[in-house]
C-alpha cells in the first residue's frame, strides 16, 4: 500500500510538472505548499513539455540545471524530471509525497493517457512514493487560469488525505474548476470520463517552400453533461479527485480470452 504522510506539515514534498519550471502554475503550487511545509524540491523540465505522456529518454543525456538548492529544472520530459529528482536530487531525503502541476488546463477523461502532468505522477507512483497530479480548468480560446478555487481546495485535499493509504498503483488526478457565478465549489470523487477521437482534426498546411505539414487540431467536444464523470463534475463548477489505476488489465475481457483457447 502507498501511504501518505500522516502529518504534512513534516513530510518531504517533490514538485514537478509539463508546463516547465517556469509556468504560473507550478509557482502558485509551491505557493500553496509552503503555506503547509517548508520541506519543499522543485524539479521539472526546462521547457514546455504538454501532451509529453509517459516519455522517458533514453537515447540522449539528461542535463540539470541548479537554479538554488531546491529548484532544478532538467532539459527532458516530466517522467525525466521526476526520475532525476528522485534518484539525484533527492536520494539521500527520498520524498513522501510528489505533486505535478497545477496544469494549465484540465486533465479528465481520455486526457490522462497524453498528459505528461499525469505522467509525473505516474513515475512517482512507479517509485512507491504516493503522488498528486493537480489540474485547472481555463479557457483556452484567450482566457488565463484563475487559481484561487485551487489555493482555496488544495491544503483542504492534503488535509483530508493524511495518514490514508490506498493500492500501490494508484495516483491520484485533481481538478479544479473555473469560478462559475451560483456555485460554491465542493470537492467530488468521480470516475473518469471518456471522449471518441473520431472527430479529432488534423489540419493542413503548407510551407513557404510548398512542402505540406500538418497542426494536430483541438481536442474533440467533450460530453460534459453527466455530473457523476469528471467532464460533466467539472463543468458543473466543482473540483474533482479521481484515482487512477496503472494496472490496465481489463479483467471482463481477460475472462472471456481464457476460455477461448481451453
Amino acid at each position: 500500500m502507498l501511504e501518505f504522510p500522516k502529518d504534512i506539515t513534516k513530510a518531504r514534498i517533490l514538485i514537478s510538472n509539463d508546463d516547465s519550471l517556469h509556468a504560473e502554475g507550478i509557482k502558485v503550487l509551491e505557493e500553496i505548499l509552503r503555506e503547509i511545509t517548508p520541506n519543499i524540491w522543485v524539479v521539472a523540465p526546462e521547457n514546455q513539455q504538454s501532451a509529453a505522456g509517459h516519455s522517458l529518454t533514453i537515447y540522449s543525456p539528461l542535463r540539470l540545471k541548479k537554479y538554488d538548492e531546491n529548484h532544478y529544472s532538467v532539459y527532458g520530459t516530466p517522467t525525466d524530471s521526476v526520475l532525476v529528482g528522485v534518484k539525484q536530487v533527492m536520494r539521500d531525503f527520498k520524498p513522501d509525497l510528489v505533486l505535478s502541476g497545477i496544469n494549465h488546463g484540465q486533465n479528465t477523461a481520455d486526457d490522462v493517457t497524453y498528459s505528461g502532468t499525469i505522467a509525473a505522477a505516474i513515475e512517482a507512483t512507479l517509485m512507491q512514493i504516493p503522488a498528486i497530479a493537480c489540474s485547472q480548468d481555463f479557457d483556452e480560446d484567450g482566457g488565463q487560469p484563475e487559481w484561487d478555487i485551487a489555493r482555496k481546495l488544495l491544503p483542504k485535499i492534503l488535509t483530508s488525505f493524511q495518514g490514508k493509504s490506498w493500492e500501490t498503483n494508484v495516483l491520484m488526478s485533481v481538478n479544479f474548476p473555473r469560478p462559475k457565478n451560483g456555485v460554491e465549489p465542493e470537492i467530488r470523487v468521480v470516475p473518469q470520463g471518456h471522449y471518441s477521437m473520431e472527430d479529432q482534426p488534423m489540419i493542413d498546411c503548407v510551407n513557404p517552400r510548398g512542402k505540406p505539414y500538418y497542426w494536430v487540431g483541438p481536442p474533440p467536444k467533450r460530453d460534459e453533461q453527466d455530473p457523476t464523470r469528471d467532464m460533466g463534475a467539472l463543468k458543473a463548477g466543482h473540483a474533482t479527485i479521481t484515482p487512477l489505476s496503472l494496472n490496465l488489465t481489463h479483467h471482463p475481457t481477460l475472462k472471456q480470452l481464457e476460455g477461448i483457447f481451453k
